[in-house]
């Protein structure tokens, strides 16, 4: 019997001592554990994170698993849509707009197939050359600086008048009017009269008396006339001393006519002013004497030639522009006044970098210029413009060599661009204020 129960007793106690070794172990390993996990850990395992809640709360575009601000029109940028689907305005489809595309520098992204859609075309921004020439329009007008004056130099009467109408042309050497002056028969039959008396001294009074003649206004032609012919003439026939335009007509028929009395008034057709409005801008551009070239309506294939006379110091007020007198030449007398010019200014050449005058948005403040940066990403850049031709436009600061911008479809990358600064600054102090903490003494 003794013998049975002792080896009972030995395969107890080999069982306890197993037991209570295993339950030793399995103590102190999971001790072990809990000693090992740092308080940040323990709280992660607590309670979800902000991160995860964030992430939760977001739109997530099932297509790209990127977190979506909201979604859009490209074609009307305003309005903003919380779901896809297919615009209201335009037949296309909503486009999201992405949270991590705003962190990049006001740069905008927007994908192949929207710009496809939008048709943006992009230009290489080039060293050029701009031409400081320029074009503008004046009207027609006379060289009041050739204007002739014809008045009477005596008391008498209009008896014949040949030239009847004002603006008829007349050339030079014409006869004009016919007049019939009493003072002029007794000086010219008292001239006759010393002129064949053989009194001593008469020679010298016939000598005044021919001076008297003149001082009357007789020409030294009508004078040499009446020596020839022996007899009075009392009638003077007055002629235009050059070719022109009756610009004023004073005389009639049987009018009476006194000395200083102005009887026409000739305006020159060789050469015509046109009063140019030149625009305030390129006012620096003219100064007297640079060349013009100059055309009409009614002469397409004729060029005129001139120079600047003169800029009238005066500014309009409306449309911005200074009065510049040019004279044109006009031989054949193919300009009138009245008619409408347009005037070439020539103008010397500027190097400087060039992109298109349509890349250029001017908003009034600030002119700014969409750069192409690759990857389908725009950002907006602020400029300083030069001098512009009407196509190309200089560019002064901002731009290099090389780059691209968009000269279609900017207005809506700055529209979007202006958009993504703005949502960006609403939610910058919301971020800052859900960022977790990170607490004192914590494993980063």
């Amino acid at each position: 019997m003794k013998r049975n129960v002792l080896p009972l007793l030995l395969g107890a106690g080999a069982l306890l001592g197993a037991g209570l070794g295993g339950g030793y172990w399995l103590a102190m390993n999971r001790a072990h554990k809990d000693t090992d996990a740092s308080p940040v850990a323990q709280a992660e395992a607590a309670a979800p994170s902000l991160a995860s809640q964030a992430a939760t709360d977001a739109k997530i575009d099932p297509k790209t698993g990127r977190n979506v601000l909201y979604w859009h029109d490209p074609m009307v940028p305003g309005p903003k849509f919380d779901k896809p689907g297919k615009s209201p305005y335009m037949d296309m489809q909503l486009v999201p707009m992405y949270a991590d595309e705003g962190a990049d520098d006001g740069k905008v992204a927007i994908s192949p197939r929207t710009l496809q859609n939008l048709g943006m075309r992009t230009a290489e921004v080039k060293p050029g050359t701009l031409d400081m020439g320029f074009s503008t329009v004046g009207a027609v007008s006379i060289d009041e600086r050739g204007i002739s004056t014809v008045q009477s130099r005596v008391n008498g009467y209009i008896e014949k008048l040949y030239v009847r109408a004002q603006y008829d042309a007349v050339p030079r050497g014409q006869r004009l009017v016919e007049i019939y002056a009493p003072d002029w028969l007794s000086a010219e039959e008292e001239y006759l009269a010393l002129k064949r008396s053989s009194q001593p001294g008469a020679e010298l009074l016939a000598d005044a008396a021919r001076e008297r003649l003149k001082l009357l206004g007789i020409s030294e032609a009508q004078i040499q006339a009446i020596e020839r012919d022996g007899k009075a003439n009392p009638r003077v026939t007055l002629h235009a001393p050059e070719t022109g335009l009756v610009w004023e007509l004073g005389a009639r028929e049987g009018m009476a006519v006194s000395p200083g009395m102005t009887l026409f008034k000739l305006a020159p057709v060789g050469t015509v002013w046109v009063n140019a409005e030149v625009p305030e801008t390129q006012a620096a551009l003219i100064r007297p004497g640079v060349e013009v070239e100059g055309r009409a309506a009614a002469f397409p294939d004729t060029v005129f030639t001139g120079k600047v006379a003169a800029l009238l110091p005066d500014v309009n007020a409306t449309t911005r522009t200074i009065k510049a007198r040019i004279v044109l030449a006009n031989s054949a007398g193919l300009l009138k006044p009245g008619m409408f010019a347009r005037l070439d200014f020539g103008g010397h050449e500027k190097r400087g970098l060039m992109v298109p005058t349509e890349a250029v948005i001017y908003t009034g403040k600030r002119n700014v210029v969409i750069v192409a940066e690759g990857d389908s990403k725009f950002r907006p850049v602020e400029v300083e413009v030069g001098r512009d031709s009407g196509e190309m436009t200089e560019i002064r600061k901002g731009l290099q060599a090389g780059q691209r911008v968009v000269v279609s479809g900017q207005f809506l990358i700055d529209s979007e661009a202006s958009l993504k600064t703005t949502v960006e600054r609403m939610n910058a102090p919301e971020a800052e204020a859900t960022r977790p903490a990170v607490k004192e003494g914590a494993k980063p």
